[in-house]
């Protein structure tokens, strides 16, 4: 029997890139096996070295090339402002939306429009999903704290017509706050924040007296400093019937990383990929999570 083949998604970047590095990536994303692309900023408003319009025409060249291009939404919305560039985003008739928080999905719905729902919505049982089926969820991503067992629990009743995303490979979007961490890390107030992202294309690492790297600080955002990955469940997750996996872009290795991803989706042999893999991780791996332990951990061999 042919194993499920998953589809794979590059997630949208959550960090603050140079407008050339940005188009560079879809560039190179352009030409890359992802079937799926997500576009747009999702951490912070102040970033608009790209702007909505520039989304718009990079997703209609990707397009154009064959890929399926969904736009994010802002995953934390603290101004008017925010919430009518929600609104235009929402109002859209060229792309799908990612729905990164209730707000999007209550204007999507009210639009009428199909939406997919990003890792921060917290959808944790069959009652929401369906919910939001009702509403005119097409594909919902599991968030990132849930594992391997609600997954399976999730899929044995998932409505019909929405598709099931997992998070893949990137470091762990742990929590958003109206706070920006990077720029209080230089003694900034937010007002003022002077774009500090920028000088992190991988966020800043944040260790613990101890020296152990701990955690990212990606203005509101905080990441983990290990960087989840599937690569060793992918047979698993194909077995539970899972339609995509989500490639979170970091600064550098990006498009190596999905040619792992796309020979271990087609391979039953793990071993060699994990190992590549590993060299391209800036601090590290863990899957603890999605195998039940804590987030830090990392199973090498879970018992299938």
């Amino acid at each position: 029997m042919s194993m499920h083949t998953m589809k794979l998604s590059i997630g949208p970047i959550q960090y603050f890139w140079e407008r050339q590095q940005v188009l560079d990536f879809y560039q190179q994303a352009a030409s890359s096996p992802a079937e799926i692309i997500y576009l747009g900023e999702v951490i912070c408003s102040k970033r608009r070295l790209v702007k909505p319009q520039d989304w718009i025409a990079i997703g209609k060249e990707l397009r154009q090339g064959g890929k399926e291009v969904i736009l994010s939404s802002l995953t934390l919305l603290e101004a008017a402002s925010e919430t009518g560039a929600l609104k235009k985003l929402c109002s859209n008739d060229d792309f799908m939306v990612e729905a990164n928080d209730i707000s999007a999905v209550q204007l999507l719905s009210a639009n009428g429009k199909d939406f997919v729902t990003g890792p921060s919505v917290n959808i944790y049982n069959q009652r929401s999903l369906q919910l939001l089926a009702d509403k005119g969820l097409k594909r919902w991503v599991l968030p990132v704290e849930l594992g391997l067992e609600t997954l399976a629990d999730m899929q044995a009743a998932r409505p019909a017509g929405v598709e099931t995303e997992v998070f893949a490979l990137g470091r762990l979007p742990l929590a958003y706050s109206a706070r920006c961490y990077t720029a209080r890390s230089h003694n900034l107030p937010k007002d003022n924040c002077q774009f500090k992202c920028i000088d992190y294309p991988d966020g800043r690492m944040l260790k613990t007296r101890e020296e152990q790297e701990f955690l990212i600080l990606n203005g509101t955002q905080t990441q983990s400093a290990l960087t989840h990955q599937v690569l060793e469940e992918i047979p698993q997750l194909a077995a539970l019937g899972v339609d995509v996996l989500r490639i979170s872009p970091q600064a550098n290795n990006t498009m190596e990383i999905i040619e792992i991803f796309n020979n271990a989706r087609k391979t039953p042999n793990m071993n060699p990929l994990s190992d590549e893999l590993l060299k391209l991780l800036p601090a590290g791996a863990c899957n603890g999570y999605l195998v039940g332990k804590a987030g830090l951990d990392y199973e090498v061999n879970p018992a299938a």
